[in-house]
């Protein structure tokens, strides 16, 4: 009971004694203007152009085939013809990724069937 007590009284002490310590010459933070008071930015007609020296290499555009198995659905992604990514729609459930493993020097068996690809994963959190 008395580390109860104890516990409580830290917990309404430590905030009390961390806003007495606070320094004299603090500033205020200015106040955000209103979205009316803001200046208006210039339109953009068109996004602008890429330099000349950085055109878009369609080899390096990822490509996606899309195969339909009963109620199932898969989509493979490749970048210049290797397969990196597979993405398993099934009927019911969540969509999984099964992505090929980056460590490949590591590789004890490789023989062994599903060894460059690692477990399937679940999107947890979309924004």
């Amino acid at each position: 009971m008395h580390r109860l007590i104890f516990i409580i009284l830290i917990c309404f002490i430590m905030p009390v004694m961390a806003e007495s310590s606070l320094p004299d010459d603090l500033i205020p933070i200015p106040e955000v203007p209103e979205l009316s008071e803001l200046p208006d930015l210039p339109e953009l007609a068109e996004p602008p152009p890429l330099p000349p020296d950085l055109e878009l290499d369609p080899e390096l555009e990822p490509q996606i085939t899309i195969i339909k198995r009963g109620e199932d659905t898969i989509e493979e992604h490749r970048i210049g013809g290797e397969l990196y990514m597979i993405k398993v729609i099934p009927r019911i459930g969540f969509p999984y990724y099964l992505v090929r493993n980056r460590s490949r020097g590591l590789d004890n068996h490789p023989g062994e069937p599903g060894n460059n690809i690692s477990a399937p994963m679940w999107r947890i959190l979309e924004f």
